[in-house]
């Protein structure tokens, strides 16, 4: 059995089918987590979740929103203007969802007064931590991962998964108490190709949680499975990685498939050839392919994978899995579901689950394009009351 056996997913405009369900006669505590960023994808998903919510004439009883700002970024003048201008309108149409409204930014990198050195890592757990402090009494979660990097959505997504679901191996584990907990995401995935992400950080950085078995010296001889999911332009981020995976280590490239663009993934094939196919001698025969929509299919594809090296590596004392994340959003959120459900629970296990990742320090984007983006929304439904199967 897996979680999501049965899942709850739309995407266009059902997804307007989806909120109309799911906010219809009950008393609604939302807690709205979106970025701070340039990224104008998390204005149309917060326009289009206000409008079906006033559309309706209702007014939720209360509504708490967290921007999630970023320090450390290099950015130029006009992706600057336009995280300003992005947070202020999404405050602004926040403001109309309710009579009780709180507006609250954390960022993630900022230096604590007491901290002379905080790495990456640590500043990424101390902001999801800050994060995980602001859910109180809330009966709705919504996470827009359309303007997040991808270790804070990643890192958000399974913190607070872990924090609603503490059994996972329960038969009721995604009711979570009846509290819904839904990711959006404005999906572009050309968009998604031609943000640049240059200057990757020499100093890796690990989601909460998803670290020890790759520091840890007692494990340090199991066989090592990397997954590195590929995505455009991404071959510096990958390289930094790479200095933590032996010669010896079995590589399984993702790569999306089915995709809008059928040739997507013979034209990755070719952009990381040199570093994955010919450097490590990768075999073609090792290719994962994960649905570019579909991020339960993605899980699924994923799981299943990790799963089969899991208990074909048993007989070598145990594994370590590692998943570097540098495909589109879709297959990134697919292949966090599935780390979440497979890290161990406990310290007695065989095998552990890492996420390593390289942060680029700079992000180059056009306004022209990023203005021009026809995103759509997608909705997954990851907890609460439509898994009420007692």
């Amino acid at each position: 059995m897996i979680l999501w056996q049965h899942y709850v997913y739309q995407r266009g405009p059902a997804v307007h089918d989806l909120w109309d369900g799911l906010y219809e006669r009950r008393p609604v505590k939302l807690l709205y987590i979106t970025g701070r960023g340039f990224d104008i994808r998390a204005q149309a998903v917060m326009s289009s979740f206000a409008e079906n919510i006033q559309g309706s004439e209702r007014k939720l009883d209360e509504a708490d929103l967290i921007l999630v700002g970023f320090s450390g970024y290099q950015l130029s003048e006009e992706l600057t203007e336009e995280t300003e201008k992005n947070a202020t309108d999404i405050a602004r149409v926040f403001e109309g969802l309710s009579n009780s409204v709180t507006n609250k930014v954390i960022t993630i990198g900022t230096q604590l007064d007491d901290e002379e050195d905080l790495s990456p890592s640590n500043a990424l757990r101390i902001g999801t931590e800050a994060v995980l402090r602001e859910i109180g009494a809330h009966t709705d979660i919504v996470l827009d991962a359309s303007s997040l990097p991808r270790v804070v959505y990643l890192a958000l997504i399974t913190a607070i998964l872990e924090k609603l679901i503490p059994e996972k191996q329960h038969k009721d584990a995604l009711w979570a108490n009846g509290i819904n907990f839904q990711v959006l995401v404005a999906e572009d995935a050309a968009l998604d190709g031609h943000i640049r992400a240059e200057d990757p950080s020499s100093d890796l950085i690990f989601i909460p949680g998803f670290s020890s078995v790759l520091h840890v010296e007692s494990v340090s001889q199991w066989p090592l499975v990397w997954f590195p999911m590929l995505g455009e332009g991404r071959t510096n981020q990958l390289r930094q990685v790479t200095s933590l995976i032996p010669d010896e280590a079995e590589i399984c490239p993702v790569l999306p498939h089915p995709s809008h663009d059928p040739r997507r993934a013979d034209r990755l094939l070719l952009e990381y050839r040199e570093p994955i196919f010919v450097a490590r001698q990768t075999p073609m025969s090792n290719i994962l392919y994960a649905h570019e929509s579909h991020p339960f299919e993605a899980y699924r594809q994923m799981l299943g994978a990790m799963r089969r090296y899991r208990d074909s590596m048993l007989v070598l004392g145990g594994c370590r899995l590692v998943v570097t994340p540098l495909a589109s959003k879709l297959i990134t959120i697919g292949a966090g579901l599935a780390c979440f459900e497979m890290k161990p629970t406990g310290t007695d296990k065989d095998y552990g689950v890492a996420i390593p990742y390289a942060e680029p320090k700079r992000y180059v984007a056009s306004r022209e394009v990023l203005r021009a983006s026809k995103p759509e929304i997608s909705a997954l439904l990851l907890t609460g009351q439509a898994y009420d199967f007692r």
